[in-house]
């Protein structure tokens, strides 16, 4: 063979090997996005295994779960882009590779062949010995513990328990993983318009004087879990805040501190780094920045002449109590920046890793509304020495995690709250509640808050039926709130922080209540509270709570009689041009229960699907068949399609204890509540209907009960974990939200989808 066609031979074997190589970026991250992180995402995912990114998936598994509200001892923190970086360094703290080995040595690859050994029957349900919830126990074998795992269980190869990978997807996972499973890093590089303002913000919050020190401390501890976009920016590009031993201009090195207010331990600039992993719902929690809010924060915080006489330092008494903390800055500035994104905070705590497992929402109801006390009206922002009397009795539990000791810290925190509580009733006694006491300043103002389990979402606007309770934050409670369920708690801490943390939440609830109390006549306080705490919740009112104020009147002018449903309408009159979520379905009061935008086969769908909202389970039985979460996926005219929630509201006699719910679960009282959207990161179970089926879907629910009756409504509509098109119709969730809600947008959760 002549050398020049040697040469060229050699060439194009060259070109076309280069052009078999796979990219993981390109062919492989895509596959997991679609099929694997609705499930291996964030501190829940089964064995630690991420595969959001690249680096997750080179990080591999670990034996120890993330949620542990038992462990005696805190926990290693292991957090995926900063407690470790690089392979070896994942691989001293625990973690085993899923992918050494290559091809079908990876443990990854005889995962998926065991997975795809076992095919599920077509939509049909799964064998009721296999437990698929959040609570099993995961085995996350070791590659020479494989063969025997596999034996003893065969059902749980990858993807666990739902419709498998296509032929293709396959395909490709064994070739990349033969090719040793390379990564190829492609960190996403911010906009022009987004680099500038990066810039002035890291600017503003890298300033040396005590006072900006100080305040970008303050936000710090505010966004540090946020999900930032920019004004202008590119879609789908979100930043968060860290802290880093590199300044401006230069690669961020982040510090890992096992809480944000914990020492950083030297020098180090506050710094914004793109959010390098798929974005997935449940943690996806935005905040906005831009020129708009940079000057927002220079006009609260930088106009007014209060000076820093010494900056406070990180140990426990700090952590302890932000008030004192943060004292030199104007309370007012800092409770009205957290106003102005007030479904961000909220969010932080009801949709945070704070509320996974039941134990954290057993203190919260299935539905209620949350108000926001005004900042004129706030006694802490507006009477110095009231703020200076209560400040020391605002320190949170949880700093010290000693067992032993428990009982006696809770005990110390309960007094002083006790005493604050006392304090604050004494203040406003002064001051009778008025509509002014309620702010207004946004549609952040009005927000309602769902249940469901172990999990919470919250959404602007007034939605659902009007609930038994509501919530009144004013700052203390919100400030503590965010702290106590935010800042200062440990998802790796030992029972005893976790205890203290959720002991504290159920304070903060009743102190909530009591303050929306202060707004009913007086005389109707103690007899409305006694309904919110029935049976064993007298013993807690009795207990653990601070007494209502019965005497302080009210100028709401309502009436003795149904006084919660009274101020629910006249708030709804009130504040119509700042309700963000007008609900014709669930409070319909005329004869179109639907919106009157939508396109006319949506309108009568959502006319039919109304009669199913506000009914007690006593009266339409198939409310207890139906799980907590459930989407409606409605199609219309030609590949059009609309997508609902449906959820089921869970009454109870009360919420005052973390443990015990099925001893106050009062099943016959529960309701559904139907919301355009999705309202939930974790659904339980999806139907897709038919528009022009909506009707005969509606009358079978109607009759259904849990049974036969009910099985014939999944087996016609339902979408089954086994169902052969279960990952079409599961992502194209995310798609609709993308269409309708793009900067809200992202994979959701399907650890819960239940096998009906």
């Amino acid at each position: 063979m002549p050398l020049r066609l040697f040469l060229l031979v050699l060439l194009a074997l060259g070109v076309v090997a280069r052009a078999e190589e796979l990219s993981y970026r390109r062919d492989i991250q895509p596959i997991f996005t679609a099929k694997c992180v609705a499930c291996h995402a964030c501190y829940d995912s089964p064995c630690q295994l991420n595969l959001g990114s690249g680096e997750g998936a080179q990080r591999g598994a670990h034996k120890l779960p993330v949620y542990d509200g038992l462990r005696t001892e805190a926990q290693e923190t292991t957090r995926l882009f900063l407690d470790a970086e690089g392979e070896a360094a994942w691989r001293r703290k625990g973690f085993h590779s899923v992918l050494d080995g290559g091809g079908q040595a990876a443990l990854m690859a005889r995962m998926l062949e065991l997975g795809r050994g076992r095919p599920l029957v077509h939509n049909a349900r799964l064998p009721k010995d296999l437990e698929i919830g959040i609570e099993r126990r995961n085995s996350c074998p070791l590659p020479g513990e494989f063969e025997a795992f596999a034996r003893a269980n065969p059902l749980a190869g990858m993807p666990f328990a739902v419709t498998g990978l296509t032929d293709g997807e396959y395909a490709t996972l064994r070739k990349w993983l033969e090719q040793g499973a390379p990564i190829d890093a492609a960190p996403l590089e911010p906009s022009p318009a987004e680099v500038a303002q990066i810039a002035a913000w890291e600017r503003l919050l890298n300033a040396r004087d005590p006072r900006s020190r100080l305040v970008a401390r303050w936000l710090y501890e505010h966004l540090f879990l946020a999900h930032l976009h920019f004004e202008g920016g590119a879609p789908g590009h979100f930043f968060q805040l860290v802290r880093s031993r590199t300044p401006s201009g230069q690669p961020v090195e982040p510090i890992a501190t096992r809480r944000p207010n914990d020492d950083p331990g030297g020098d180090f600039h506050y710094r914004l780094r793109p959010v390098a992993d798929v974005i997935v719902h449940k943690t996806h929690i935005t905040y906005p920045l831009g020129p708009r809010k940079l000057a927002r924060v220079r006009e609260l915080f930088f106009s007014g002449d209060w000076q820093v006489a010494e900056l406070p330092g990180h140990g426990a008494q700090h952590r302890a109590n932000p008030f004192e903390t943060f004292a030199a800055i104007p309370a007012q500035a800092r409770y009205r920046f957290m106003l102005d994104n007030a479904e961000y905070f909220v969010r932080t705590f009801i949709r945070g890793p704070v509320c996974r497992g039941q134990i954290a929402t057993d203190v919260i109801r299935d539905h209620f509304w949350t108000l926001f006390q005004a900042p004129e009206r706030d006694l802490y922002l507006t009477d110095a020495q009231y703020r200076e009397a209560t400040t020391p009795l605002l320190v949170l539990p949880g700093q010290i995690d000693d067992i032993a000791g428990l009982w006696g810290l809770w005990s110390a925190y309960t007094d002083r709250l006790k005493r604050y509580e006392n304090l604050r009733r004494q203040a406003y006694a002064e001051h009778p509640a008025a509509w002014s006491d309620l702010w207004s300043g946004n549609d952040n103002a009005l927000l309602t808050i769902f249940r469901q389990h172990d999990s919470a979402s919250v959404r602007k606007g007034l939605v659902g039926a009007v609930p038994q309770t509501l919530w009144l934050l004013d700052f203390p409670l919100f400030e503590r709130t965010y702290y106590q369920l935010v800042v200062n708690f440990d998802v790796f801490g030992n029972v005893s922080h976790q205890l203290q943390t959720r002991l504290y939440f159920d304070l903060i609830r009743n102190g909530a209540e009591q303050n929306f109390l202060r707004l009913l006549p007086s005389g109707t306080r103690q007899a409305i509270l006694d309904s919110w705490y029935e049976n064993s919740g007298q013993l807690k009112l009795w207990l653990a709570y601070t007494e209502v104020d019965s005497e302080t009147p009210s100028v709401l002018d309502l009436p003795q009689r149904e006084p919660v449903r009274a101020f629910a309408g006249r708030l709804l009159e009130r504040h119509v041009a700042i309700n963000a979520r007008p609900d014709p379905f669930n409070r319909c009061r005329s004869a179109h229960c639907h919106r009157p935008g939508v396109a006319r086969e949506l309108q009568y769908a959502e006319q039919v699907l109304s009669r199913l909202v506000s009914r007690p389970a006593a009266g339409l039985p198939v409310v207890l068949a139906l799980p907590e979460a459930s989407l409606l996926r409605i199609e219309y005219g030609e590949g059009k399609r609309e997508v609902y929630s449906l959820l089921r509201n869970r009454a109870h006699s009360n919420v005052a204890f973390i443990f015990g719910e099925r001893l106050r679960y009062q099943p016959t009282l529960d309701t559904l509540t139907l919301y355009p959207g999705v309202l939930s990161s974790y659904p339980n179970f999806l139907f897709n209907v038919r528009a022009e089926e909506v009707p005969d879907f509606v009358a079978a629910l109607e009759q259904a009960r849990a049974g036969a009756s009910f099985v014939a409504v999944v087996e016609r509509w339902g979408v089954r974990r086994s169902h052969p098109e279960f990952w079409r119709y599961f992502n194209d969730l995310s798609a609709w939200m993308r269409e309708t809600e793009p900067l809200e947008a992202g994979v959701l959760d399907m650890n819960r989808y239940q096998n009906l």
